[in-house]
């Protein structure tokens, strides 16, 4: 493991309860799911959905001005 940061927060979760040490851990990894759905969706979307995705957002802009 490279980080330190991810090593102290790693030594610090190893202070608390079993309990919470899972509850913890079950978040992180819900949260790691998530970045790498997050990850997996923008690398799919092609440059014709980026164009149509901010012609949009420029209409709605323009709506509320």
């Amino acid at each position: 493991m490279n980080s330190t940061l991810v090593q102290e927060a790693l030594r610090e979760l190893e202070k608390l309860p079993l309990e919470a040490q899972n509850a913890i851990a079950t978040r992180w990894l819900e949260e790691l799911k998530d970045e790498h759905k997050w990850a997996t969706s923008f690398s799919e979307t092609t440059d014709e959905q980026w164009d149509k995705l901010a012609e949009s957002v420029r209409k709605d802009l323009s709506r509320c001005s």
